[in-house]
């Protein structure tokens, strides 16, 4: 007969399991949410004509900000996954990556940095475009 001092313990630890399962879970879930501002981005980007209006700094430093937030903290989640993957704890349950989630990932790597790249970009050529002088 088991105790059912072992049996919580058993609990406790399927408990933390499924927490993280659903943490990568609703993880999976934001990058699709992400991909759909991704492309609603870029079709509002080729109809700039219309939204030059809009070319402010009360807009564009905080949605600058924001991508940027929003690019460091996929490379966090993304580095936290391959930690959690390869801490000798997980190793028995551990399964091969799929290509498409090998694929996936990369695409979400290249994605962020160049985000940040492009948040760079923006913040260095603003005042060159706009005022005719660098900001350094």
């Amino acid at each position: 007969m088991q105790s059912t001092k072992g049996l919580a313990a058993v609990s406790g630890a399927a408990v933390v399991m499924a927490l993280l399962q659903s943490l990568c879970t609703a993880i999976l879930t934001i990058n699709g949410i992400r991909v759909g501002i991704g492309v609603a981005a870029l079709a509002v980007g080729s109809i700039a004509a219309p939204l030059l209006s809009f070319h402010r700094d009360a807009i564009r430093i905080p949605m600058l900000s924001i991508a940027a937030a929003g690019a460091v903290l996929n490379l966090a989640v993304l580095a936290w996954v391959r930690h959690l993957r390869e801490r000798p704890e997980s190793q028995w349950r551990k399964q091969e990556i799929t290509k498409k989630q090998r694929w996936s990932e990369r695409l979400q790597v290249a994605m962020a940095v160049a985000t940040l790249l492009l948040v760079g970009l923006e913040i260095y050529s603003h005042p060159i475009v706009n005022h005719g002088a660098p900001a350094f």
